[in-house]
């Protein structure tokens, strides 16, 4: 099913993306393993502003971006992001429309976007996964396509960091009720892959970014 994004998204891809790309000498393991058609819930650690456009750039599909509601309500970029299909959420507090918004994403055979954690993270290392994505998957019987980005926290303008991305395969829940204890369950078992795909990408830097190495 085609959103209204998509045109925007046809656009911003070679453009932004681009920019994004170069300016992080972004490399990507793995892209062949995201599912082209269907629902489905994109999970992704996060260190920096700059990780929505370099995901954004490395997968095939339009990512549907949950975000918060401060950055919605910022001139300019709140219109900017809302043309490329995100939409808000309240952080901290229990916000039903993003909850409805979530699964209605995924039910008309489209790619959300999750940045997992809530916030970025400061520490250099992947934080706990908190139970949305999890949520979503198990109520819309949809896959959850785990991904890692790394570098991005030492990107800064004009310092041309190299940034890495890994994805997963497509992981489905079955058997988990869709309860918190499933959510619970559910969400340790992405971190632990998250953490995984993390992992593997420090190392690949370590070793200089060889290609034609498969994600963990």
């Amino acid at each position: 099913m085609r959103s209204k994004a998509d045109l925007v998204w046809t656009v911003g891809r070679p453009t932004v993306g681009t920019l994004a790309r170069l300016a992080s000498r972004l490399k990507v393991y793995g892209r062949q393993r995201i599912p082209l058609q269907g629902g489905l819930v994109i999970a992704c650690n996060h260190f920096s502003w700059l990780d929505p456009a370099v995901l954004g750039y490395a997968c095939p599909r339009t990512i549907h971006y949950m975000a918060k509601v401060e950055a919605h309500r910022a001139p300019g970029l709140g219109l900017f992001i809302r043309s490329f299909g995100s939409f808000p959420v309240r952080r901290g507090e229990s916000d039903r429309e993003a909850v409805r918004t979530m699964r209605q994403v995924v039910r008309d055979g489209l790619a959300l976007g999750l940045f997992v954690e809530g916030t970025r993270q400061l520490s250099g290392a992947p934080g706990d996964v908190q139970p949305g994505a999890a949520m979503v998957a198990l109520q819309e019987d949809v896959p959850i396509v785990p991904v890692a980005v790394h570098g991005s926290l030492d990107w800064k303008p004009g310092n041309f960091h190299p940034v890495s991305i890994a994805w997963g395969e497509p992981i489905r829940f079955t058997g988990l009720p869709p309860g918190g204890k499933g959510y619970k369950e559910a969400s340790t078992l992405l971190q632990a892959k998250i953490l995984e795909l993390w992992e593997f990408l420090v190392e690949m830097h370590a070793l200089g970014r060889p290609d034609g190495v498969p994600p963990s």
